[in-house]
C-alpha cells in the first residue's frame, strides 16, 4: 500500500470478489450466470490502467507458462478454486512478512532500550518495509523519533498509527507529547482528553499528562514575559543578570557572596524575577561556586559560612516558591539533593529552620512534592525529619510532622519507606512513646497521625501491626497517658491502634489481654471520643484471642457495651455492637447477662432499624440469633415486633448479603424456640421470604 486510497480500493475488490466466488457456487444457474458476467466485467475493469502520478508499472521478465483464464472458457469451478488459491497464497505471503516485521520490532526495541534511538528508527522503518500496517511498528517508531527531537516525524507516525487502529491509546499519548514539545499546547491537550474518551479508566493518567501541557505553557509564558522586560530594559530586569554575574566571581570571602545573595533576594520580588535567575543560569552559578558548595555540605565551619548557607536557602525557597519549573531545576543539582536532606539535622538553628521551610515548600503541592520524591532519598530525608521531631524546639518540631504528613499522602513516598521503615520510623517512634514528657507531649497527637498517614499502605500497616516493639511503646504509652491525663496523644494513639488492628496479627493476639486490659480502664473515662475509640479498639482486637474476649465478659463489658449503645453515636454503636456480637457469639455467660441487662432485647431490636449502617443491623441481627440460644428468650419476646423486624432484614435490599443472612438465621432459631413465632411468620406472608434466603447461609 502506498497510501490509504489504494488501501481502500484494495478491500473494496476482495469484498467484490469474494461475493462472486459466492455466486458462482449457488445452484442457482440464474445467479450462477450473472456471477459470471459480473466476473467478466470485474476483470475488464481491473485490466484497465490507472491514472497514476508515478509509473508504478512492473515488467514481469518470467511470464507463466499457463494461458491466462477465462471464465467463460472454463467455468466457475475453476474461476473460484484459483481465486482461493490466490487468497491462500495471499495469506502464507502475510505471515511470513508478520514474522519478518515483528523479529525486526523486537530488535528496535532492543535498541531503544539501550538508548540507540537511530538504530531503533532504522528497525522499525525496516518493519515497515515488510508490513506497511503494523500499528505497534509506527507508535514504537514515534516514541524513538520524540527522543531524537524528530516531533513532525513523530506525529505522522501516530496519525498513521491511528489509522490502522483509530483507538490506539500509545499513538495520542506520544502525539500529545510531540505536539507539547512543539509548544503546540491546544492540540496536545486534544490528544490527551482523546484518550479519556477511547478509555475512561485512563482518567487519572490523563489528569497527569495534562498538568505537564499547562506547567508547559506556563513556563512558555513567563519566559516571554521576562524576555520582553529584559529587552525594555526595565531596572528590576537588568539587575538579577548583573548580580549573577558578579556572584559568579571565584575565590571571594563569604561575606562577598552573602552580600550578593542578600541583594538578589530583594531584587527577585516576583515571577520574572524568578524566571530571569533560571533563564541566566543562576542555579548553576550558585551551585558550582566551590565557596557555596563547601558551606552547603557542610565542610566549612564558622558564623560567615553558617550564614551563607542560610542566604543560599532562603533564595532557593524565594525563587522556587510558585514556580514549577524553578523547583525541577534545583532538583537537578546533586549539591542541593544532599544539603536539602543533610541540613535537616544542622546543629545551627537557623539552617534547620531554612532547610525546613523549603522542604515544606515542596511538600504543599502534588507535583512538587513528586519532584521531591523523585530527586531525594526518602530513607534519608525521613530519617533526618525523625531526629529534628525528636529533638525540643516546638515550631521545628511542627513543621517536620508537617513535611511527612504531607509527603505521606504520595504512594510512591510509602513505597520507597517499605524497607527501611524500621530503621526509620518505628525505631524513633516507638522511643518517643516510651518516653513521653513535658517537652514532647505536645508533638506526639500530630507525629501519631503523621503515621496514621503512612499506615494508608498495606505493607506498612502490616510492618507495624506485626512489630512487637511498636504494640508493647502503645502499652505502656497508654499507661503513661492515662496517668498524666494526655488525652491528646492517648485520642490520637486509639485510633492507630484501630487501624492497626484491623489486620490479623501473632503480635496482637500476643498481647490482646494486656491491651483490652488498658481499654476497660478507660472506658470510666469522662471523654466520649476516648470512650468511642476505646470500644474501637476492643471490637477489632477481641476477634484475635479467644482468652481476651473471656478476660473483657469477666471484667463486665456487656453492662458497659449496652449503656454505651443506649447513648452514643453512630461510631461508637458500630464499635459496641461489633464488641458484643464477638462475645456473645463465644461465651453463654455473655449471652446471660445481655439479657440480664436487657429481658427484651429492645436495644438489638432497635438497632435492627438502623438503615444508615448495615455493619450494625447485622451485627445487631446476629447478637440477637446468639441470645436465641438461650431458654425461654423467643417466649419473652412474643407480642414485640421482633418478626416484622427480622424480616424486614431478611428481605431488604441490603448490599451486603450477610446483612440477610444473619437476619433468616434469628428468624429461624426465633420460630424454632417458640412456634408461636411461626403463626406471625405466615401471616406476614415470611416464609417465602426465609426460604429465598437459604441461599445465603452455608
Amino acid at each position: 500500500m502506498e497510501g490509504l486510497e489504494d488501501f481502500e480500493s484494495f478491500l473494496k475488490n476482495v469484498d467484490k470478489i469474494s461475493e462472486l466466488v459466492k455466486n458462482l457456487k449457488s445452484y442457482d444457474v440464474t445467479v450462477q450466470q450473472k456471477a459470471i458476467e459480473e466476473a467478466d466485467c470485474h476483470i475488464a475493469a481491473l485490466n484497465e490502467p490507472y491514472r497514476t502520478k508515478v509509473n508504478k508499472t512492473t515488467i514481469n521478465t518470467k511470464p507463466p507458462l499457463k494461458p491466462s483464464f477465462s471464465p467463460q472458457n472454463e467455468g466457475p469451478e475453476s474461476f473460484m478454486k484459483i481465486m482461493e488459491r490466490d487468497a491462500e497464497d495471499r495469506r502464507i505471503k502475510r505471515i511470513a512478512k508478520e514474522k519478518k516485521a515483528t523479529a525486526l520490532k523486537d530488535k528496535g526495541n532492543e535498541a531503544y532500550a539501550q538508548g540507540d534511538y537511530e538504530t531503533a528508527v532504522k528497525y522499525y522503518s525496516d518493519g515497515l518495509d515488510e508490513l506497511r500496517d503494523m500499528q505497534p511498528l509506527y507508535t514504537n517508531r514515534a516514541q524513538a523519533y520524540i527522543k531524537l527531537g524528530k516531533y513532525k516525524e513523530a506525529i505522522s507516525d501516530c496519525e498513521w498509527a491511528l489509522k490502522c487502529n483509530e483507538r490506539c491509546i500509545k499513538a495520542y499519548v506520544h502525539m500529545g507529547k510531540a505536539f507539547m514539545e512543539l509548544k503546540k499546547y491546544n492540540e496536545s491537550r486534544h490528544c490527551f482528553e482523546k484518550i479519556v474518551e477511547i478509555e475512561p479508566g485512563r482518567e487519572k493518567m490523563v489528569k497527569e499528562y495534562l498538568i505537564q501541557v499547562d506547567l508547559e505553557a506556563e513556563r512558555e509564558n513567563q519566559e516571554m514575559n521576562a524576555r520582553e522586560e529584559f529587552d525594555k530594559g526595565e531596572v528590576k530586569a537588568r539587575t538579577v543578570p548583573q548580580l549573577l554575574e558578579k556572584l559568579s566571581r571565584p575565590g571571594q570571602m563569604p561575606l562577598f557572596y552573602r552580600g550578593g545573595l542578600e541583594l538578589l533576594l530583594q531584587a527577585v520580588t516576583d515571577c520574572t524575577g524568578q524566571t530571569l535567575f533560571r533563564l541566566n543560569n543562576g542555579f548553576s552559578i550558585i551551585s558550582s561556586n566551590d565557596m557555596v558548595r563547601s558551606c552547603l555540605l557542610q565542610k566549612t565551619k564558622g558564623p560567615d559560612s553558617q550564614q551563607l548557607c542560610v542566604s543560599v536557602l532562603k533564595l532557593w525557597r524565594v525563587i522556587c516558591s510558585g514556580n514549577d519549573e524553578n523547583q525541577k531545576m534545583l532538583m537537578t543539582c546533586p549539591v542541593t539533593r544532599q544539603a536539602t536532606i543533610d541540613l535537616v539535622t544542622s546543629e545551627h538553628f537557623a539552617v534547620r529552620k531554612e532547610c525546613l521551610a523549603l522542604l515544606c515548600m515542596y511538600s504543599q503541592m502534588p507535583h512538587s512534592r513528586r519532584l521531591a520524591i523523585d530527586s531525594l532519598n526518602v530513607h534519608m530525608l525521613v530519617r533526618n525529619l525523625m531526629v529534628c521531631i525528636s529533638q525540643p524546639n516546638q515550631q521545628q518540631e511542627n513543621t517536620a510532622v508537617n513535611i511527612l504528613e504531607n509527603f505521606a499522602a504520595e504512594d510512591k513516598f510509602c513505597i520507597q519507606l517499605r524497607n527501611m521503615l524500621t530503621d526509620s520510623v518505628i525505631v524513633p517512634f516507638t522511643t518517643m512513646l516510651r518516653n513521653i514528657n513535658k517537652s514532647n507531649h505536645h508533638i506526639l497527637p500530630s507525629l501519631i497521625l503523621a503515621i496514621g498517614c503512612l499506615a494508608r499502605d498495606d505493607v506498612i500497616r502490616h510492618k507495624l501491626s506485626h512489630d512487637p516493639e511498636c504494640l508493647k511503646a502503645f502499652l505502656v504509652a497508654i499507661r503513661q497517658c492515662s496517668a498524666y491525663v494526655y488525652k491528646e496523644i492517648l485520642y490520637s494513639m486509639l485510633g492507630l491502634i484501630i487501624s492497626l488492628s484491623t489486620m490479623t496479627s501473632p503480635v496482637i493476639q500476643e498481647h490482646a489481654v494486656s491491651l483490652c486490659d488498658c481499654c476497660l480502664g478507660l472506658l470510666r473515662d469522662s471523654d466520649g471520643g476516648v470512650i468511642t475509640r476505646v470500644t474501637g479498639v476492643l471490637s477489632t482486637v477481641l476477634p484475635q484471642s479467644s482468652e481476651a474476649v473471656l478476660h473483657v465478659i469477666q471484667a463486665d463489658v456487656v453492662r458497659s457495651m449496652c449503656r454505651l449503645l443506649k447513648k452514643s453515636g453512630p461510631t461508637a454503636t458500630k464499635y459496641a455492637i461489633r464488641t458484643l456480637t464477638v462475645c456473645t457469639a463465644a461465651s453463654h455467660l455473655a449471652r446471660e447477662e445481655l439479657v440480664k441487662s436487657d429481658k427484651k432485647l429492645s436495644i438489638l431490636r432497635h438497632l435492627l432499624d438502623s438503615s444508615c449502617d448495615e455493619m450494625v443491623s447485622g451485627n445487631a441481627a446476629l447478637c440477637l440469633a446468639h441470645c436465641l440460644e438461650l431458654e425461654g428468650i423467643a417466649s419473652n419476646l412474643l407480642g414485640t415486633d421482633i418478626v416484622l423486624r427480622l424480616l424486614r432484614n431478611a428481605a431488604g435490599d441490603a448490599k451486603k448479603t450477610a446483612v440477610r443472612q444473619n437476619a433468616a438465621i434469628a428468624l429461624g432459631k426465633l420460630c424454632r424456640s417458640e412456634p408461636r413465632h411461626l403463626n406471625k411468620l405466615r401471616e406476614l406472608h415470611g416464609l417465602e421470604i426465609l426460604h429465598s434466603c437459604m441461599k445465603f447461609i452455608t
